[in-house]
Parts: C-alpha cells; sequence; structure tokens
C-alpha cells in the first residue's frame, strides 16, 4: 500500500490513482462510518463514492495531515447528509439520530451555520478540544465512540468491557460536562 504522503502526491499531480489508492487504503474505514450513522450497506457504499468525489475536489487546495482523518471527517459529513435528508421526508432512528438528539441538550443544531457565527464556531472548537482533553482516556473514548462514529450503547459496553448502564451514566455525565464548559465559556445554548 502506498503512504499517504504519496497518495496526497497523486491528487495534487491530478492523478487519478488516487482515488483507487484511497479507495483501497482507507474505503473500509469510510464504509464503516458511513455504514454506523445510515444502518445501510449499498448507502454505505454509495457514500464511499461521495467522499472520494469530494475529497478529489477539496486536495488541492487543501493538503491534509492525517489522509485517514481528512476522507473519515468527509465520509461522515456526507453520511449526515444523507441521513438528514432521509429524515426530512421520514423522521428516522438509527444510531446516529438518537446519539445527534442525546447531544441536543448540549449544542443548539450545529450542522447550520452562517457567516455571523464563524466566531463562535472557533470557540465552540476550542471549548470541545479542551472538554475532550479533560476527561479520562476511557471516557474520551466512549464519548467519541458515541458521538463521532455513533456506535450503540451496546457496542460501546462490549467494546469497552463495560456495562450498559456505565456507559450510559459515563455519556451522560461527559454531556453535563460539555454542556457546562460551553455555557461557561458564553455559548448561547
Amino acid at each position: 500500500m502506498m503512504k499517504d504522503e504519496d497518495i496526497i502526491e497523486l491528487y495534487f499531480e491530478r492523478n487519478e490513482s488516487a482515488l483507487v489508492e484511497t479507495s483501497d487504503k482507507y474505503g473500509s474505514y469510510c464504509r464503516s462510518i458511513a455504514r454506523r450513522i445510515l444502518n445501510d450497506e449499498e448507502t454505505a457504499k454509495e457514500c464511499l463514492n461521495d467522499t472520494l468525489y469530494h475529497s478529489w475536489n477539496a486536495i488541492p487546495p487543501k493538503r491534509p495531515n492525517c489522509l485517514k482523518t481528512f476522507v473519515g471527517k468527509i465520509a461522515r459529513n456526507v453520511s449526515l447528509k444523507r441521513m438528514e435528508k432521509a429524515q426530512a421526508v421520514k423522521r428516522g432512528g438509527g444510531e446516529a439520530a438518537l446519539a445527534i438528539d442525546e447531544l441536543e441538550e448540549c449544542v443548539a443544531d450545529i450542522s447550520v451555520r452562517d457567516a455571523e457565527q464563524i466566531e463562535e464556531d472557533m470557540v465552540i472548537r476550542e471549548v470541545l478540544d479542551q472538554f475532550l482533553a479533560g476527561l479520562s482516556k476511557q471516557n474520551r473514548r466512549v464519548f467519541m465512540r458515541r458521538y463521532w462514529y455513533c456506535s450503540s450503547v451496546r457496542e460501546i459496553s462490549l467494546a469497552f468491557g463495560l456495562t450498559e448502564s456505565n456507559v450510559k451514566t459515563s455519556l451522560s455525565r461527559s454531556r453535563g460536562k460539555l454542556k457546562e464548559a460551553l455555557e461557561k465559556a458564553g455559548v448561547v445554548l
């Protein structure tokens, strides 16, 4: 497999083999993100194609420090947009919808921001970074598995050898800490 730096150079050369290399190296990772959010294998495959398309359009001018994180973030955003479209027609279930609903008690609609809110977005980003750094390693991993990867409480409990009750308690306390940190920073909830 090619190194990330070499794949990124292919993007800058506008060599379409960059897409093949990205798919070979990170395709299953991106599909797993999409599958967790959308709970549908076929749509996850379509999201991978959209992820590659968006990567092609973003590199250049961007030069990601970590290609895996870069394409993972694109896959997550593409999947969340697909979920939003599906829920516009019918309010659906799934772990992503549940995870987003849980976070709404801490943060208002974070998916729609206008130009006036850019400064607040930067404050939120700083607060989130500090909040995550302040969590214990286990609580941070539980939080990220739930709210980044949209894993179910059961999946998290199995992955970390915790009871579902422990996971729920950890998530509830973490959300409380996040809400407190945002309020302390003056972020309007």
